[in-house]
This record gives structure tokens, C-alpha cells and sequence, in this order.
């Protein structure tokens, strides 16, 4: 990221951008910031945006190839190809000697970094990966956008907005909008403020749903189950989630045993530090083989739904009921 802000601040530009990672909120600030610099004073007509994995290489090559209209250079933004995982042959071999006037910025969620693609733009541009920020950047963040606004906030407050939203920036950004219009005549945003407006995702339900279980308490857990019915959430959405949320489980207990982490644990299970810790605080409540039993019936509930043995509504009831028990090792 601050190559690339150099790279703007000094007006020197390299011909290919590679922006990628699960953060999409700070991709998006970056090609615009790109966008901005690189394509000031341009001609519409000099620039050009491709996205999906459909998209035709030949054509954007015969495109690159094209001298601008009217203008110094042209711009080709191109987003979600895929072409960094496969299929990206015949673009990284135009790319290792492109048209000197034709630019490229790729955005993507996932890449392969022995892929030609990569390697190429790592030698001939720049890639920048944008990663799920952790606690404290978050709560930086959060406060200097409200502090902008002319709003105060506490720690405590901060951490159930996170508790809320979860790590995604654009989420948190969605949801501090909606905060600063319900403070419009006030400059202190309370907790009750949060509870008040803050939506709270369905991963967290989810989250809260495992601890009601963990604990004993199904009562709880059903009543949050009926919660997203009521959100209209599908039955087999919330069972993915919950099989998913199982599974990560397993995966924070049998890593930490190896003596791993948060930061290391957070990077391999894809989430952030912090959150890896609410998942071995979580995890600390089952047995690894309730875990994997757990992840089984999951799978075995799917498939009684598929195969018309129960229906989906009865079939989380019942994992719910009798797979999830509580219990420490």
C-alpha cells in the first residue's frame, strides 16, 4: 500500500497493479486512488473495465495494443478474472512487454502466487495484498471516522461495534453511517446507540449459538435459531454455517496443540488475530472428537435434507437438540 501511494505521490507509475485479498474495502480505496491519478485528464474513451472470469484476453490485448484516443495513456482495470489462479498464460506473456502507453489494474480475491501471472506482475508492476486488518487498526479506524464526524467514542463501545460487524470494512463503514445520522445532535456514540442500530451479522448468531450450546443452555440456541428463521435466512444457509463455524473450531483447537499462536493461527484459518482468540475461548468447551462428531452429523444432516428423510427446518432442530453437547476436556 505504500508503494503504491509513493508510486502516486511521485506521479511515477508502473504498468500493471495487482490489488488483491479478503479485505475488498481497501482494494476498492485503492483503485480508485489509482483510478483518480492515473486517469486525470483522460479521455472516457481511454478507459476500459473488464470483469468476471468470462472475459476475452484476446480482447483486451488487441485493446492494449490500440494507441490512446487523444491522450497519454489508456487504462484497463480488470476485476474477479480468476486469471491468477488459471488461464493467465497468454496475459502474462503479453504482459512481460506491454504497449509502453496502456495500463493495467487487477483486482482479485484470490491468487496463485507460483502462477506465471503473479510472477510476472511482481516483476513488471506491482502486487499489493490486502488482508483482514486486525484489532487495533480497526478500532483506529472506527474512531478517526467518527472523530471526522465530530462524534467521541469508548474502547469498550469500539469493541461492540467489532463484536457487531465482524472484520469487514465495508460492513463496519455501512454500519457507522447509520450511527452518525441516529447521533445526528449528539457527540457521544454509547453503547446503547450500538445495540440500537448496529445490525448484527449472521456469522455472530451463529457465534452465539455454539457458546448457548457449549454451555448447556438450548433454550438459548433454539431461540436464536429461530431468530434468523424469522430473518428469513434458510434453514441450509444457517446449517453451512454452522458445519463451517464447527469446522474452524476444530481447526483453532488442533493448531493451538501444536503449539501455534493467535497471529499464526488467525493467518492459516483466514481470519484475524483477535477473532482466533474468541475461537479458542470458544473451542476451550468441547472435546476435539465432539468437534469432529459435530462436523459429521452436519454433513449427515445435509444429506437426510437432500434425500427428503427430513425436512431442512427439523433437521437443525434436531442437530441443535442432540449432536452439539457441552463439555470440557
Amino acid at each position: 500500500m505504500k508503494q503504491i501511494n509513493e508510486d502516486i505521490r511521485q506521479n511515477k507509475f508502473r504498468q500493471v497493479y495487482l490489488l488483491y485479498g479478503e479485505e475488498r474495502y481497501l482494494r476498492r480505496q485503492y483503485r480508485e486512488k489509482l483510478r483518480k491519478a492515473l486517469c486525470e485528464g483522460c479521455d472516457t474513451m481511454n478507459i476500459h473495465s473488464f470483469e468476471g472470469k468470462d472475459i476475452s484476453v484476446g480482447e483486451i490485448i488487441d485493446l492494449a495494443e490500440t494507441l490512446p484516443f487523444f491522450g497519454d495513456r489508456r487504462v484497463i482495470f480488470i476485476t474477479g478474472s480468476g486469471l491468477f489462479k488459471s488461464g493467465g498464460e497468454k496475459m502474462a506473456e503479453y504482459l512481460a512487454s506491454p504497449s509502453e502507453t496502456t495500463f493495467f489494474i487487477f483486482l482479485e480475491n484470490e491468487v496463485d502466487k507460483r502462477s506465471k501471472l503473479y510472477k510476472t506482475v511482481q516483476t513488471k508492476g506491482y502486487a499489493s495484498e490486502f488482508t483482514v486488518q486486525d484489532e487495533n487498526t480497526l478500532k483506529r479506524w472506527i474512531a478517526g471516522i467518527l472523530a471526522r464526524e465530530g462524534k467521541r467514542i469508548t474502547e469498550n463501545t469500539v469493541q461492540l461495534i467489532l463484536s457487531r460487524t465482524g472484520t469487514d470494512m465495508e460492513n463496519i463503514q455501512m454500519e457507522l453511517e447509520k450511527l452518525i445520522c441516529y447521533c445526528m445532535d449528539r457527540d457521544m456514540v454509547t453503547s446503547e446507540d450500538v445495540e440500537a442500530v448496529c445490525t448484527t451479522r449472521i456469522t455472530n448468531h451463529i457465534f452465539d449459538m455454539i457458546s448457548a450450546i457449549s454451555s448447556g443452555r438450548q433454550k438459548q440456541a433454539l431461540d436464536l435459531y429461530y431468530e434468523l428463521l424469522a430473518l428469513k435466512e434458510p434453514p441450509m444457509r444457517i446449517l453451512f454455517l454452522i458445519a463451517r463455524q464447527c469446522n474452524m473450531l476444530l481447526q483453532t483447537k488442533e493448531l493451538k496443540k501444536k503449539g501455534y499462536d493467535n497471529r499464526t493461527i488467525g493467518s492459516k484459518i483466514g481470519v484475524a488475530p483477535f477473532i482466533a482468540g474468541k475461537y479458542l475461548s470458544q473451542a476451550a468447551h468441547f472435546k476435539t472428537s465432539q468437534l469432529r462428531n459435530a462436523v459429521v452429523k452436519c454433513v449427515e444432516a445435509e444429506e437426510s435434507v437432500k434425500t427428503g428423510k427430513m425436512n431442512d427446518i427439523m433437521s437443525v432442530e434436531i442437530l441443535i437438540l442432540s449432536v452439539l453437547q457441552s463439555g470440557k476436556e
